[in-house]
């Protein structure tokens, strides 16, 4: 059997750069003075420093508990991937998905770019937003079939077969994998299991890189609100968001079939992130201007990117590819439930939006 590559875990170091980049940067750039009038900035009060912390806590074991589920799932036989309730699971997971993107933060990105507190006229006169989703989107297509693609090719032709077995009673050469030979039918299987695994792999950590941008942004919004009125719905609200994208993630992670420390690092990733972008909206709190024009150019980019690559992985990588895979076509009972559990994933978080 050939080894998986392990390239496709830069991913994470990526995701980690673009994280460490995107802190950096708003901090820096939300202080400058606002084309518009800006609320003044509060200093937090006992209260809701209170209830920020309070969040932290609830966000963080929300989103922990959502991405174990599936994970830990792995040790009970009716949520293993290959039976019938992992398919339904997914069907969900990708109707919160796809509604986070489109319901979630598509429209806030539009919000921010379309600001009349954006400086220049290029911001007005040209759709930034959609165009940038539209971006994001192809370069996740982009990465996703170059970096498969390569390895697929590379394990092929690793395991071409030796000049005696090129051709067998007149069979061209690609057709020798129907052969019984134990050795063709081994190496093959193997690449086509590294393939597939492979896959899964970049699914889970894109996927995962795109919600941690969307994560980070609502919990910068989160810790610099000063509205006890708004921020304990807000606490509410982000919890159930961060445990049913959790769900999501985690069924893509098991079926990565990723070291447990891996897992363990993408679960702790994904856990933190919302947590850790309420605290730095705390820390700065007192020199954040939401209206400043680089504030909303920074958050509404972030936004666009963040929604595309998600509305791509939940309708590529995990709804076509579920509902084509030919156990789903095969049973008709199972497209009905998973059509269900699709359309009912999609409502939780579209219902979500009236208070997030």
């Amino acid at each position: 059997m050939s080894r998986l590559p392990t390239c496709s875990f830069n991913f994470l170091k990526i995701s980690t750069l673009l994280l460490l980049l995107f802190l950096v940067l708003l901090p820096s750039s939300v202080s400058g003075e606002c084309t518009c009038d800006a609320k003044e900035n509060n200093r937090g009060t006992g209260e809701t420093i209170k209830y920020k912390v309070a969040g932290i806590a609830s966000i963080l074991i929300s989103g922990a508990i959502g991405v174990c589920i599936p994970v830990l799932g792995k040790a009970i036989p009716a949520l293993h991937p290959e039976n019938d309730i992992f398919f339904i699971i997914k069907a969900f997971a990708a109707g919160v998905i796809l509604a986070t993107g489109f319901i979630h933060i598509l429209p806030n990105a539009f919000e921010k770019l379309t600001s009349p507190c954006l400086k220049g006229k290029a911001w007005q006169n040209f759709p930034f937003t959609g165009f940038i989703a539209m971006m994001s989107g192809i370069g996740t297509l982009m990465v996703d079939t170059l970096v498969t693609g390569y390895y697929k090719r590379s394990n092929f032709s690793k395991a071409q077969p030796l000049n005696g077995d090129v051709e067998r009673a007149g069979e061209p050469v690609d057709h020798v994998h129907v052969h019984t030979h134990a050795t063709h039918g081994h190496a093959h299987g193997s690449n086509s299991t590294s393939s597939d695994l492979l896959r899964h792999r970049i699914i889970s950590q894109v996927l995962e890189l795109g919600i941690v941008v969307h994560s980070v942004i609502i919990g910068i919004s989160l810790g610099t609100s000063e509205s006890s009125s708004t921020i304990k719905p807000l606490i509410a609200a982000l919890s159930f968001h961060q445990f049913f994208e959790g769900i999501g993630l985690g069924g893509c992670i098991t079926q990565a079939r990723i070291k447990s420390s891996a897992v363990a690092i993408m679960a702790v990733f994904f856990s933190l992130t919302t947590p850790v972008g309420i605290a730095v909206g705390i820390g700065i709190t007192n020199v954040y201007d939401a209206n400043s024009s680089t504030s909303l150019s920074v958050e509404g980019v972030f936004d666009s990117a963040s929604s595309g690559i998600l509305i791509y992985m939940a309708l590529v990588d995990l709804l076509a590819a579920d509902f084509m895979d030919p156990k789903m076509q095969s049973n008709g009972r199972l497209q009905i439930i998973a059509n269900i559990s699709l359309l009912f994933g999609a409502a939780c978080m579209s219902i979500l939006a009236y208070w997030a």
